[in-house]
């Protein structure tokens, strides 16, 4: 690697002659070499090249780079800013736990062919009978994370920047150094390298010391000063390379965790100038100083991508904007919510403020116009970024050229959601009703279309399975769309074709969302459904939705088949199913009745030889070939209608996002196509609460998914397409199944993420009325009142020493962070408990009181493994993290 400040040149060129012995007779292989043959030989050319680094010149921005790159050095083994998540950095236990035993990489054989033994005796708080349950083996702790000091002090010099005639002299900029013997030095970052000056911390000198020791590199500089620095750092660097590749690159996926423990604070000169310049908004809106997120991402998604290694170059380039993108975009959101960032509209209420920021857009979760009054109000427009979030995901997994989506990033703090979003070219030089030309800005009222939108969302339409439809506008008209009517479509200053609003992409979830006069299948009313949530955006999974279209798929092969045997063997054929039945006999007590419904369907598919001939039909009828027989058409047909099909022809089903949706209207001439779409969206919610959670289940007691903790279950409630708003009907079913002893695991990690996920939705709303001082002692009170044993845990109120006895005269609209509440210090065990259960049975629809013990609440039974102690808090105001 080539340091900042050093360049390669080609020192010297050397000539060198060669021969080798032809194999034919004497007679060189190439024709061309024949002037190089003589008898048998030929003679070549070739050339050794010597490169030779020599110093260039530095300027004051590889200077900075050189310091930057030195601190990451001395750094680069202490994990206090991966416990902080700074810069992408994340935690790495592999050498923690594999103790160095990385095959070739790792530990040398101690003696013969036998490897050195690790001691793998488990900690002893973790053995039956310990009583003590401490934080700090949560986080397991390294040996080589306490690395050898090599500086005490390294930081700019208060003598910054050099004055007009030190300029002139080459000076760049000054460091102060203090090394471990003590000794205070002041170095001169200059054009030519780093040398001692005589300045001090009272007197500015900037002439050389005697001796300067004038050194190109700032490591090379301080081994001359500092012996213990030279030995300290070279075994650093030691360490640093034997550690695994994975564990030295940094990673977009931060990672905050509130059991990091308590690190020591050392100044550090590059966290300073990051904090109070270009982290906090002073740089960043400086426009020459800015990146530009938008063009960035999109130019990266036009990239070629061909061929393999086009590809493999584009998706690389895609991944490393997107993670500088998230990092920026996740300390904007909380300069923002700690008021460090000016809005753009000052003068409004402060939950309809808006921000930009690093080029970046930031709007804060609250229903500010009431645009989401008909959907829920605030709880509806917190959950729409999240939603919008998940579309923007699918269109870019579509991956469409020529239709691009905004750069976007939900960020949950202090109790509030931002969302970041990077800003289209133009879009605030102009009203949005001159800027969208296609969806509506009004949920349906007002509706617009354009035909290049049509083609670019037709091509989505197959994979998304959203179907084009004609819903009406204010005036009556026709429109035609391949979306929700959410969706709006903007057209750049830069020429492309954005969309965003995608909060609609998936279909509407029946089984939350009651509808007067609908009524829904029988499966789903005996679990209880449709039950009314909190807000009307609950939507389908994109995998439930694939589940249920190859469902359908499978009853379409069979359903065929079986008329075509049929009609082979001159038998009547069975009626099928259609005009409201629905083609799907869905089980009634879950698992059995679903894994004879799974084994049938391989049975048929192995052994109906009608199969492949419905295959050659399908394909036959779509390639519009007039030689098929009527029947057969007819058998098709049939098919198709029973499953839902939108064609006639082949298979194909796709969802009509707009169903069900407040303020949308459609034409009298649709009302047949909106019937069956309404018939379909009930069928795949009872295909959810009939096939996918019985399916569930059964993978867990077949060891097919073997969840060990809430985030493993949550996955694969995720992969079978269940939303976690069902979690409280899953562990129901699990305690219903005749098998419930084997599922004893699942359901205690039911019950636990249950009550975790209910205490998360009442940790945001308490922390919204935290201010920032208080913030510690807060969250510190509410783990006490949610974990500990302590009966009485008393809030500590942020001490007062500090409040001026003068009036404070505050302005109307602060920051969001900042209201002087103290509700949170009243809050108790009881009155928790009460909240977590009333929130389980009101979202969950489950009720908490089905686990508790006599004389014991379910606050006792959740917590009586974690802290035994009842004679004090459990958390403190040193082990809380804000």
């Amino acid at each position: 690697m080539v340091m900042p400040g050093l360049a390669i040149r080609i020192l010297k060129i050397s000539t060198f002659w060669g021969s080798f012995i032809t194999s034919n007779g004497g007679q060189a292989n190439n024709p061309k070499a024949d002037i190089f043959c003589n008898e048998g030989f030929v003679l070549f050319f070739y050339f050794l090249y010597t490169l030779e680094t020599f110093p260039e010149p530095y300027t004051v921005r590889e200077a900075r780079i050189h310091v930057r790159h030195v601190r990451d050095l001395l750094k680069s083994l202490d994990p206090s800013d991966a416990f902080n998540g700074v810069d992408c950095n994340s935690l790495s236990f592999l050498s923690v736990f594999t103790d160095g035993d990385l095959g070739e990489s790792g530990k040398r054989k101690k003696k013969g062919t036998e490897l050195e033994q690790i001691d793998c005796t488990p900690p002893e708080h973790i053995l039956p009978g310990s009583k003590e349950r401490p934080l700090c083996p949560l986080q397991p702790q390294n040996r080589d994370w306490k690395p050898l000091q090599c500086l005490k002090v390294l930081t700019m010099s208060g003598w910054n920047p050099p004055p007009g005639n030190r300029k002139m002299h080459g000076d760049l900029m000054y460091l102060y150094v203090i090394t471990v013997e003590d000794r205070h030095v002041s170095i001169t970052a200059s054009t030519r390298g780093f040398y001692l000056n005589q300045s001090t911390a009272y007197n500015f000198n900037p002439k050389p010391a005697n001796p300067s020791f004038l050194s190109h590199s700032l490591v090379e500089l301080l081994n001359q000063i500092s012996p213990i620095f030279k030995r300290n750092f070279a075994a650093l660097q030691k360490k640093r390379v034997q550690r695994h590749p994975l564990e030295r690159i940094s990673t977009p996926f931060q990672v905050y965790t509130w059991t990091a423990p308590l690190a020591e604070h050392v100044m550090d000169c590059v966290r300073a100038e990051d904090a109070y310049t270009s982290r906090l908004g002073y740089e960043e809106h400086i426009p020459g100083q800015t990146r530009d997120w938008n063009e960035e991402l999109q130019t990266t998604r036009e990239l070629p991508r061909k061929n393999l290694p086009e590809r493999l170059l584009r998706e690389r380039a895609i991944f490393k904007v997107h993670s500088d993108f998230t990092a920026a975009a996740t300390r904007g959101a909380m300069a923002v919510i700690d008021g460090n960032v000016m809005a753009i509209n000052p003068s409004e209420e402060t939950k309809m403020q808006m921000f930009i920021w690093n080029n970046i857009f930031f709007s804060l979760g609250f229903d500010v116009r009431d645009h989401y009054k008909d959907f829920g109000g605030d709880v509806a427009a917190y959950v729409a970024p999240t939603n919008d979030l998940n579309g923007v995901r699918t269109y870019n997994a579509v991956d469409i050229e020529g239709l691009y989506t905004l750069g976007t990033v939900v960020v949950d703090y202090r109790g509030y959601r931002v969302t970041a979003q990077s800003i289209i070219p133009g879009i605030l030089e102009r009203e949005q009703e001159q800027s969208v030309i296609y969806g509506s800005i009004d949920f349906g009222k007002t509706v617009v279309s354009h035909p290049k939108y049509l083609e670019l969302l037709e091509k989505t339409s197959r994979p998304l399975k959203i179907q084009k439809h004609l819903v009406l506008n204010d005036k009556s008209e026709e429109v035609e769309l391949c979306s929700s009517v959410e969706c709006k479509g903007i057209i750049g200053n830069d020429g492309r074709h954005y969309i965003l609003d995608l909060l609609r992409t998936f279909p509407p979830d029946l089984n939350f969302l009651p509808v007067e006069g609908e009524e829904m299948p029988e499966e789903c009313q005996k679990m209880g459904f449709p039950k009314q949530h909190r807000h009307k955006l609950c939507c389908l999974r994109q995998e439930l939705v694939d589940a249920f279209v190859e469902h359908r798929y499978l009853m379409f092969m069979k359903l065929a088949a079986l008329q075509l045997m049929q009609q082979k063997a001159n038998k009547p054929s069975s009626p099928l199913m259609g005009n409201g039945s629905s083609p799907t006999t869905f089980p009634e007590n879950g698992v059995e009745d679903k894994e004879t419904s799974l084994l049938e369907d391989s049975k048929m598919e192995d052994n109906t030889p009608g199969l492949e001939q419905v295959k050659e039909l399908t394909e036959t009828i779509a390639s519009d070939d007039g030689a098929v027989d009527p029947k057969s058409r007819e058998v098709i047909q049939n098919a198709c209608k029973a499953v839902g099909s939108i064609s006639n022809t082949s298979f194909d089903i796709r969802f009509n996002p707009d169903i069900f949706s407040p303020g949308v209207r459609f034409p009298e001439s649709s009302k047949e196509q909106i019937q069956d779409q309404k018939r379909l969206l009930k069928d795949a919610a009872a295909f959810l609460v009939s096939y996918q959670i019985p399916g569930l289940v059964k993978d867990c007691l077949d060891h097919t998914m073997l969840p060990m903790d809430g985030t493993t279950l949550a996955e694969a409630m995720h992969q079978r397409g269940i939303n976690m708003r069902y979690l409280g009907k899953v562990v129901t079913f699990i305690m219903e199944t005749p098998a419930q002893n084997q599922l004893d695991h699942i359901h205690k990690i039911g019950i636990t993420e249950l009550i975790t996920r209910s205490a998360k939705h009442i940790f945001k709303i308490y922390l919204q009325g935290v201010e920032l001082s208080g913030l510690s002692a807060a969250i510190s009170h509410f783990l006490n009142c949610f974990l500990s044993s302590f009966p009485n845990p008393v809030g500590h109120l942020p001490v007062d020493e500090l409040v001026s006895r003068k009036k404070n005269k505050r302005r109307k609209n602060r920051n969001l962070g900042t209201a002087d509440n103290t509700a949170w210090a009243v809050m108790s065990p009881q009155e928790l408990w009460k909240n977590i259960c009333s929130e389980a049975k009101s979202y969950f629809d489950f009720g908490l009181e089905i686990i508790m013990f006599p004389r014991l609440g379910p606050k006792q039974v959740a917590r009586r493994y974690l802290f035994r102690d009842p004679s004090k808090s459990a958390f403190s105001l040193a082990q809380s993290v804000t």
